[in-house]
Formats: C-alpha cells, structure tokens, sequence
C-alpha cells in the first residue's frame, strides 16, 4: 500500500517534485496529504486533545452541513497515514465547532459543540464513565443546554477556570448575526444540571471567529482574548475579568479594528517573552500584532502581505515549520483550488532576518486542491520530529462538491 502512495504520488507530481503556478514560475511541490475521514458533507475545524488519555493527541470536528460531530482517535505513527479510528454523533444540525472539554471534572474528556442557523444551540456530550466504553458512541450522553438553545448562531466555546476550588471549568462561547455576542456560560455545582448553566452576555458582538481563554494582564484570573469579524466592532479585543461575576468586563483592543479579521493564533513571534497576536485578514494582508508590555494595553501593529496564488486568508498558526529555530506562520484560505486558477489553500511562510518584515517567502503545502480550509492546528503525527498540519476541508468544488477533502493532515517533509 505504502508503494501505491509514492507511485501515485510521482505520478501526480512528476518527477521534477513541482507544479507549474504560472508562466515561467514553478511552485514547490505539496505535502503528502492523508485523510483521517472524508465523504461527509462540511467538515469545519479542527480542535485537539488527548480525548481517551492514550498519551496521543485526538481531534474533533463538526461536519456543519452533515449535522455531525467526529471523534477521531489517534492510532500513533505507524497507522497516522490511514483513516482514524471514529465515532460520530449525529443529528447535531447546523454545527459550526466542536471542543474537547472535561465539563464536569470528573477525569474523563467530553465534547461541546456550537451550532447556528436555525439551531441556535450549545450542546454537551457527556463522555462514558468507564473508558473502555470511550469509543463507543451509545455509550455517551448528547444533551442541549437550555441557557442557549434557540438564542444565538453559537459559533465557538472555550473552557475557562473561574476561580480557585472548583473541580470543573466554565465555558467562553461566542456567536455572530443579529443578537451575537461573547458569553460566559456559568456551570452550576453539579455541571450535569445542564438547566443550571447560566449565560451571561459579555459584550455584543458581530461575528466571532476565534475564542482564546488566557491572563493577558498578569493579574492571575483568566481573560478573553478575540476576533470579531463584522459589525462596528470589528477587530482583535480581549476583555479583562474583573473577578467578580456582578462587574463588567472592560474590553481592551489590539489590533485590527475596522477590518475584517479571520482566525487568530497567540505566541511569542519576535521571542522577545511577550505573547503576540497574528490574525488572518480578508483583503492583502494579515497583521502580525506585537505586545509591548506586561500590562496587555500595548501593542503595535505590522502588515505582512499575502503571497501570490492563494485564495482569501482563512486562520493563521505560529509554529517552526522547518527546524530552523525560528516561528513560521502557516496560512489556511478559502476561494482556493482548480475553481479558482489552481490558487493554494495552504501554505507556510518564512521571514529571512526579522518578523517585522512586510513580505515573507512563501512555501507550499497543500497544491491546488481544496477550495474552502479552517482552522489549521499543528503537531507531529508521525513522530518524525517536525510539525505537521491539521485541517480540514468542507467544499471542494473542482471535485464535484462530494463533501470536500474532509479532515486531513499535511505531513511535513522537513525530516
């Protein structure tokens, strides 16, 4: 089977290991690319943990126009090239996230998941207590939370820990359209009285893409950290908890405001030991948003350009692609692929002698295949050393828009 692939592989590439992009331009060749499941209708984002604590990193998916959310069970190097080990739960319209969350801190990893359209709602798959009934999906329990259900297009949920003594996280969600906002969803001293979450709105917002729940100011109680991509407050916020649940959230900005900013990644871009934001941006550009202080109140802004021949900016991720000691930046997009002039829909980026640079040199990943990618988390699946991609893929037009790539990894070449 291994021999097919390498064959199937040359055949497609050629010997030469390039692709034509253009007149007299050649483009690096892609990434082998493995699908961990595919054939299903909307796969949209990616998130990871170690869901069955095998000491492998797992991920989950919600496929949005299937109406289900995936479980995928890492099966380690040796099979990390064939499709992953699954259990699905069905009938979760309209879902737009799904997150590995333990929420109700009894040790075993459950799954929220975030839905639109006309769903509305935030759903809680509560994990099996015994984990040799991990994998098998009759043996969990999908309950709707009713503090959400029918209120807002849920759109991302992010665990957060309030407070010293409890022995289970509350939960950050964020939705978009009319009514949208960023939440905190308040678990009750038993989490499995899903009547007893609380919702409380934060702020309003427009439309939010990424949720990121970490202490931006140093004051030891976990903040918000955003992007909100419509609406008139549009941009990279993150809002300050105030430690005590009847005040307000003061809400601080980054960077962005006005523009319509995609995905964000946090990590230390010019390792300076400041955290920084890179947030993908709709138009010619993402912004690589550098923190001046410990206050989190300080921070400048630096354009880096898109390159040549890839669709509209999607999610940026912060990561040494090629062992070189310094951050990369890969880069995922929609209105990309065969429909769209073979425009990539992955690639990595590099910068030569500073982050500040405007430009930086681009390197392929995925070719041009795929028209509409998400979020893009890395780890080194096939125990290699190096980082590769995790992704998904919901609407492949070129190939006959049959439910798309699905989700699949890039193995890196760099080792």
């Amino acid at each position: 089977m291994r021999f097919v692939r390498v064959v199937a592989f040359v055949v497609a590439f050629g010997v030469l290991g390039v692709l034509r992009a253009g007149p007299g331009e050649v483009r690096e060749k892609p990434w082998p690319r493995h699908a961990i499941e595919t054939g299903m209708l909307g796969a949209d984002g990616a998130r990871l943990l170690d869901a069955d604590g095998d000491g492998l990193i797992d991920v989950v998916t919600g496929w949005e126009q299937q109406g289900t959310v995936a479980v995928y069970f890492n099966p380690g190097p040796a099979r990390c090239r064939e499709p992953w080990p699954k259990i699905h739960f069905d009938k979760i319209r309209n879902v737009e996230d799904a997150a590995f969350v333990d929420l109700d801190g009894d040790g075993n990893i459950d799954v929220v998941s975030s839905c639109e359209g006309k769903t509305k709602t935030v759903y809680f798959h509560w994990a099996p207590s015994s984990k040799a009934d991990y994998r098998d999906a009759s043996k969990w329990v999908v309950q709707a939370v009713p503090a959400t259900a029918g209120k807002e297009m849920w759109m991302f949920a992010h665990p957060i820990w309030m407070g010293p003594g409890r022995k289970a996280p509350d939960l950050i969600v964020g939705s978009k359209n009319k009514g949208g906002s960023v939440s905190w969803l308040e678990a009750p001293e038993n989490p499995r009285d899903v009547a007893g979450w609380k919702l409380h709105r934060l702020v309003d917002a427009g439309w939010i893409m990424s949720i990121v729940v970490k202490d931006v100011n140093g004051d030891g109680r976990p903040d918000v950290l955003f992007s909100d991509r419509k609406g008139p407050n549009r941009g990279v916020w993150w809002l300050e908890n105030p430690g005590d649940a009847a005040k307000p959230w003061p809400r601080h900005a980054i960077g962005g405001q006005g523009l319509e900013v995609m995905f964000l990644d946090v990590g230390d871009l010019d390792r300076d030991g400041l955290k920084d934001v890179v947030v993908a941006v709709k138009g010619d550009q993402m912004l690589y948003l550098r923190r001046l202080d410990n206050s989190g109140l300080r921070w400048e802004s630096h354009p880096i350009a898109y390159p040549k021949d890839i669709g509209t900016g999607k999610a940026v991720t912060i990561g040494d692609i090629n062992l070189d000691g310094k951050p990369d930046l890969v880069l995922t997009c929609e209105h990309a692929g065969e429909d769209a002039k073979g425009k990539s829909g992955v690639v990595w980026l590099s910068y030569d002698k500073s982050p500040f640079e405007a430009t930086w040199a681009r390197h392929e990943i995925s070719g041009p295949w795929g028209t509409k990618y998400d979020l893009a988390p890395l780890m080194d699946i096939d125990g290699d050393g190096d980082l590769d991609v995790i992704t998904t893929e919901e609407h492949d037009n070129a190939k006959g828009g049959n439910g798309g790539l699905g989700v699949i990894w890039y193995e890196n070449p760099a080792k």
